[in-house]
């Protein structure tokens, strides 16, 4: 189990390890801007999870398999207590990972996701992604105009099209695993397993926009993470880091300190 490939990643920095997971169809590279701000009081380590950015890809996904290649990646760089940051999908495997291994994590923070089982919601984005043909949309601005028959949503293309790379001269492709992807979809919302707890200082970071934690999951997340505080961080929906990036590098910064 322990023979895989190590993830990639992009590391900055000096001081405790503070490692970022990004959500799904998303990379570290999201993470940048906050990424350079947080390295300069930690050892920032920008995450790609499998089948994301530029890391490897594989047929298996789920947060059993995350889980684990997070394991073998704090193994491989020889890190003993880190912080964690995982962000809605990446927030799902943050959490199965504390409760797995709670003496590789010093703090966690979980950004706009609870414990709870999450419906599959991502239909759309996922027929939309698989309705390019790279042969004929070979511009960015083509793959854009498809995507956008299915996905109106200006901001959600923009964080989609990210994805897309020249693998060669005048072929694109995705960067993400999309058949992995699209077969594992349900992986993606399940819920943290009953009975697991964790014990430490746990920050949960929420948008006010946003619909992933409201008060019925309060007691859900107070079950699970018994020293646990929710922050709401203001104009701001699902991808909070991006919309209010100061309120949300304040209070980081205010709980890690």
């Amino acid at each position: 189990m322990h023979n895989n490939p190590i993830l990639h990643s992009t590391i900055k920095g000096e001081g405790i390890p503070l490692l970022i997971l990004h959500g799904y169809f998303g990379m570290s590279d999201n993470w940048k801007s906050l990424g350079n701000q947080f390295s300069k009081e930690y050892q920032v380590h920008l995450i790609d999870q499998r089948n994301h950015g530029r890391s490897f890809h594989e047929d298996t996904f789920n947060y059993q398999v995350l889980v684990e290649d997070l394991y073998c990646y704090i193994q491989h760089h020889k890190l003993e207590k880190v912080y964690l940051i995982g962000h809605s999908m990446g927030g799902k495997t943050a959490m199965l990972f504390a409760v797995t291994y709670p003496d590789l994590v010093k703090k966690l923070i979980i950004v706009d996701i609870s414990p709870r089982r999450y419906e599959p919601h991502h239909n759309a984005i996922l027929a939309a992604l698989n309705s390019i043909d790279f042969s004929i949309h070979n511009s960015r601005s083509l793959v854009d105009k498809k995507l956008a028959e299915l996905v109106p949503e200006l901001g959600v293309r923009q964080f989609l099209l990210k994805n897309v790379f020249w693998k060669e001269k005048g072929q694109l492709a995705y960067r993400f695993n999309l058949d992995s992807l699209t077969a594992n979809n349900p992986e993606i919302g399940v819920a943290l397993p009953s009975f697991t707890v964790f014990e430490k200082e746990t920050l949960f970071l929420k948008g006010d926009h946003s619909d992933y934690i409201t008060e019925e999951e309060v007691p859900v997340i107070a079950a699970h993470f018994l020293n646990s505080k929710i922050i709401e961080i203001k104009n701001a929906g699902h991808w909070l880091h991006a919309e209010n990036p100061i309120q949300f590098f304040e209070e980081v910064c205010k709980f890690l300190s």
